[in-house]
């Protein structure tokens, strides 16, 4: 049996430059939350990505929870969130009693549609907040979105947990709503084993965010709290390797986009595919290459075809309104985004794979169409 190849897997920096924040941590015994690491961590990823602050924390799900938070938004109230995107998106949602009304994909962007945001806005006019999502490192169409949102005056929170290093219009994912939020999980374009941050131009929200995360603790000498906290902070040693793996973004960015023509130029022309897709005012990450499948070839059989050389794949995200959870809430569209998911693959996109192993894979799919 072959080594697995892996959808899009942890990768180190060949430098080694998260070991030496590591090694600082221990060797100044700050090995619990907060500290340097932390501090330099949020500093550095606000200048990477030219926003004013950043928080860092527990996970990419912890920051939409704080950003909803911060927000205002609360029991009752109503949150427009993109159908086709990971369930962590939504389930922060819930935690603060709202109410998720799930809005449709474009085929432009495979992102929220603004045309069926319209629509949402028009049937839910007392709307708190709009998430949007750029997904698989695919920018949404941000000019739209947030000149209708400018015009409904609601808040916008980016979840670009999947787009770290994606530009739209020269301007990085994540900076162009209120709160932008990031994921650093195993999986993503860079990792800290597991972790997020949450950025914004208002520093008063963040801080107020970071006093959420650390347990609402107030300025006492003994513990007191009044208000509900969070156990949300991000450790100093998770955060070491954070401060490493930045250094390499745009290599990882590099790698990811070198995948992506790989496979575009080897399995484009092959009958009923297409692949994500990449607009003229977009620079993505492309973190995950994915295309969609229309054809006597199913994407179920690319899975199985690729899983029996022990090659990692995945179908595309399942609507959020078609989650057993889920499915009892609002949906606002024409069902694009269960045609991407139906239609829909995700191909092992690993930083660390060979030109011989992508051949291997290409080969393995181009043989389902002999």
């Amino acid at each position: 049996m072959n080594d697995r190849i892996f959808l899009s897997s942890p990768h180190m920096s060949d430098e080694g430059y998260e070991m030496e924040y590591v090694q600082e941590a221990f060797d100044t015994n700050w090995i619990a939350p907060l500290g340097e690491n932390v501090n330099g961590f949020e500093r550095e990823l606000a200048a990477k990505i030219g926003s004013t602050a950043a928080a860092a924390l527990s996970s990419g799900t912890a920051a939409i929870h704080l950003a909803l938070k911060a927000a205002g938004v609360g029991e009752g109230d109503v949150v427009f969130c993109p159908t086709l995107t990971f369930s962590a998106t939504a389930n922060p949602i819930i935690y603060q009693n709202a109410i998720p009304v799930f809005i449709d994909s474009d085929y432009e962007t495979w992102n929220m549609s603004p045309k069926a945001l319209e629509e949402a806005f028009e049937k839910y006019p007392e709307v708190k907040a709009v998430i949007v999502v750029h997904l698989y490192g695919l920018s949404a169409d941000m000019d739209k979105i947030m000149e209708i949102c400018k015009k409904h005056n609601v808040a916008v929170i980016e979840d670009a947990a999947e787009s770290l290093g994606t530009y739209y219009k020269g301007q990085h994912t994540g900076t162009f709503g209120d709160y932008g939020i990031f994921s650093f999980n195993g999986n993503k374009i860079i990792t800290t084993s597991g972790g997020g941050m949450l950025v914004s131009d208002n520093e008063e929200r963040i801080a107020k965010a970071r006093f959420w995360a650390t347990q609402s603790r107030d300025q006492a000498r003994h513990y007191q709290h009044s208000e509900l906290g969070f156990n949300y902070r991000m450790s100093n040693v998770v955060a070491g390797i954070g401060r490493g793996q930045l250094k390499v973004l745009d290599q990882r960015v590099a790698k990811k986009k070198y995948i992506f023509d790989f496979y575009k130029r080897e399995l484009g022309e092959l009958e009923g595919v297409q692949f994500m897709p990449v607009n003229d005012w977009d620079q993505p990450n492309f973190w995950l290459s994915s295309m969609t499948v229309i054809d006597k070839v199913k994407p179920v059989d690319i899975m199985d075809a690729l899983e029996r050389e022990n090659i990692e794949s995945r179908p595309i995200w399942k609507p959020m309104h078609m989650q057993p959870f889920f499915e009892k809430y609002d949906f606002i569209g024409t069902k694009i985004s269960e045609k991407l998911f139906e239609n829909g693959v995700c191909l092992p996109s690993d930083t660390k794979i060979t030109d011989e192993n992508l051949q291997r894979i290409v080969d393995i799919i181009k043989g389902l169409w002999r």
